[in-house]
């Protein structure tokens, strides 16, 4: 109202007659009576509008301040009103600044989804002036990291396009260390930096690692490829062509291709696997004398790190410790990797971290040309990496790169093991964002490679389904009950990336089956790596289960070898277990279900489980088994296979991967006579006798034979014969 008024008294002085504007006055003079209601009738409709309009914004801003627990956008028409109202009035005129605490509350404090979430944020256009309190909150917010990486992305990206609109801006400058504390995440990284330059960040890096005194910001703790070298994939094709002409030419090698031979370096990096003598410990020698240990640690701070030989010594002068200048003797040195694992001198993992980065990418032996020669080093290299990573249970930023970079370019049979074993310990975090950096060029070996490959790489994926499982339980024990709500979006991903995980393993094992003709021993990888998805919600305590698919299922189902058909049966107990004990905590209400398990899942189960008793007890998979993808057939087509008794095919007495034992059994029961029923029963005590612990567990679990009080019976008569 008050714009209105201004403009209303700045118009004014256009009423005054002037000579040269005679008729534009008279014409205005005369049409002023005629078009003075008009105007009044437009301005009150106008007023009566905006009034609306204000009344609509004032609704929904104590709807989304009175927000407290999470609403659907879907089912709920009433925050589907109260947003589109918000969008077409930020769209429209903006918000008023008292709105900006209120959205930037909601959008951040994770109680909505991030499609809501996003919506907000894109809505916060301001009609003038945002006040500097919503933006210290909102960065509390922040900080506290209850809303996705997604949503903390976007908000960077408002704040840096509505800063100039801040009304003031010294708490928001007091506030830039808590931003650059994000900096060692990849996608926060450039909006904190408003633009990193990598060339710059690799100089400050370089002084941080050599002079830290000198650099007091926060530098990102994972290593970067600050300059890139796209040449890579062009040294490693011309290294390959060059070994291909030297085997078929006479020519000298430096001739072809117009190259010549690199210059030979001097290896030191494994000799800096060794703790060398301190600068301390070094001043503390006096020429024509000697200084007693003791006298050493008193008459300095430090205490010299290569006297470090037990772990009391660490506990009593873990303040007066200093790493080593040469950072990669730490590897190899348990108790320094228990200091580093206590320090929090963010300048100890960036110098870590520039060495292995730098180290990995210069002695990788199919990355860099003519390194061929040294495999065996850089196998042992890999060995010591891959130690401390287990030594300190999680995996180090600089592999993570390395891995990502170089396995588009690896063989698959160079260095291995020692490869499998890095990728087992790639962090959680990063997963969802470099699937397709790992997977694809994983896929890709893993289809045109061995047998043996194959279930090395399933092998390998199942440490890092387990690795990821350990570590959220870890997080659970460290977090105290009031704090677990905090968690969700945390939860969300964690749920999200194990899921993704899973849903590979299964694509591949299921064509990996289809190109190995269902072989035995690859088999058994797959199910071992479905033994642990099978136990996630009981062992781990994650709300996830997903079957594994037809696929793996049926093969595993009629494998002719006993170990497979053991594992299965144990895996479809595990299973049971979970989903009952998933639905006792459903119908309790207890404690709010954050995540439930989909129909589908429990429909999936069902299906197998009518196809495992319909194959090994009931002796009718073939007409009951109703799963898309399974083993139902027409009695005519089975007819025509010429099988006689082809219902009894796959049950406990005539499976291919059982008929040994059944053979066994009747050798051992000719001589005796007795009925059919207490062979049936001698026959599962036997089974059971000869190690299958999954076939026992599923049976008695699965399968309703008799009542307890007939079965204790039965036993006892069984007992007397």
């Amino acid at each position: 109202m008050q714009r209105r008024q201004s403009s209303k008294h700045s118009k004014r002085p256009l009423q005054v007659h002037h000579s040269n504007q005679t008729d534009l006055s008279a014409w205005r003079k005369g049409g002023t009576v005629d078009t003075e209601k008009s105007a009044q009738n437009r301005q009150s409709l106008s007023d009566q509008k905006n009034d609306n309009e204000q009344d609509s914004l004032e609704q929904a801003l104590s709807y989304f301040e009175k927000i407290q627990d999470r609403v659907s956008l879907k089912k709920s028409e009433v925050l589907q009103k109260h947003l589109s109202t918000m969008e077409s009035i930020a769209l429209k005129r903006g918000l008023p600044p008292e709105g900006f605490d209120v959205l930037l509350d909601v959008a951040l404090s994770g109680k909505l989804a991030d499609t809501v979430n996003t919506r907000l944020l894109k809505s916060l256009i301001p009609a003038s002036a945002i006040p500097e309190s919503s933006i210290v909150s909102s960065v509390s917010w922040f900080c506290v990291s209850k809303c996705s990486s997604n949503i903390q992305l976007l908000f960077l990206r408002w704040l840096i396009t509505m800063f100039d609109f801040i009304d003031h801006k010294e708490q928001v400058h007091a506030l830039y260390g808590i931003f650059f504390s994000f900096l060692n995440d990849e996608k926060l990284c450039p909006y904190i930096c408003h633009g990193m330059q990598p060339h710059l960040q690799a100089l400050l890096s370089l002084y941080k690692l050599f002079c830290p005194e000198l650099v007091s910001i926060t530098l990102p703790q994972k290593m970067k490829t600050y300059f890139k070298n796209a040449d890579g994939p062009w040294k490693a094709a011309i290294n390959a062509v060059r070994q291909r002409n030297q085997a078929n030419s006479t020519v000298p090698q430096p001739l072809l291709l117009g190259t010549a031979q690199p210059h030979s370096r001097k290896r030191k990096w494994n000799t800096q696997l060794i703790v060398p003598a301190s600068s301390a410990n070094a001043q503390n020698l006096v020429v024509g004398g000697k200084m007693s240990r003791a006298d050493s640690c008193s008459a300095n701070e430090s205490f010299p790190v290569e006297q470090l030989r037990t772990f009391p010594q660490l506990l009593q002068n873990i303040h007066r410790l200093e790493f080593p200048s040469q950072m990669g003797s730490v590897l190899t040195n348990p108790l320094l990797l228990h200091y580093m694992n206590c320090s929090k001198d963010e300048s100890v993992y960036l110098r870590l971290y520039y060495w292995m980065g730098q180290t990995l990418q210069e002695e990788c032996t199919w990355c860099v040309v003519d390194n061929n020669q040294y495999e065996e080093e850089f196998r042992g290299f890999l060995e010591t990496v891959y130690k401390a990573e287990c030594f300190l249970q999680e995996g180090f930023p600089s592999c993570e790169e390395f891995l990502y970079r170089s396995l588009p370019l690896w063989d698959g049979v160079s260095c291995r093991s020692q490869i499998l074993q890095l990728v087992s310990w790639i962090p959680l975090s990063t997963f969802s964002e470099m699937k397709s950096q790992l997977c694809d060029p994983l896929a890709q070996l893993f289809f045109t490679s061995s047998l043996y490959f194959k279930c090395s790489v399933l092998e390998s994926l199942k440490e890092l389904l387990q690795n990821w499982l350990n570590w959220h339980v870890v997080q659970l024990d460290s977090e105290s009950d009031s704090q677990f709500s905090s968690l969700n979006t945390t939860l969300s991903g964690l749920v999200n990336g194990v899921a993704e995980l899973i849903n590979f393993v299964g694509r591949i094992s299921t064509a990996a089956l289809h190109l190995e003709k269902s072989h035995t021993f690859l088999l058994y990888f797959i199910l071992d790596f479905y033994e642990t998805v099978c136990d996630i919600y009981l062992k781990y305590k994650l709300p996830l289960l997903i079957m594994p698919p037809a696929g793996v299922f049926y093969p595993a189902l009629l494998s002719m070898d006993s170990v497979n058909l053991n594992q299965l049966c144990y895996i479809m107990y595990r299973y049971r277990t979970n989903l009952i004990a998933a639905k006792e905590n459903e119908m309790s209400k207890k404690k709010i279900q954050q995540f439930k398990f989909s129909s589908q899942t429990y429909q999936e189960y069902n299906q197998y489980i009518i196809a495992m008793v319909g194959c090994l007890w009931t002796s009718s998979a073939f007409q009951k088994d109703n799963h898309p993808e399974g083993i139902r057939l027409d009695d005519e087509l089975l007819k025509k296979t010429g099988v006689r008794e082809y219902k009894n095919s796959f049950n406990i007495v005539y499976h291919p991967a059982l008929m040994c034992y059944a053979v066994d059994f009747l050798q051992q029961v000719i001589t005796k006579w007795c009925s059919d029923g207490k062979k049936w029963n001698w026959y599962l005590r036997y089974l059971y006798g000869q190690g299958l612990e999954g076939l026992k567990l599923f049976i008695e679990s699965s399968i309703n034979r008799v009542s307890k009080a007939s079965q204790s019976k039965a036993e006892d008569e069984d007992e007397k014969v």
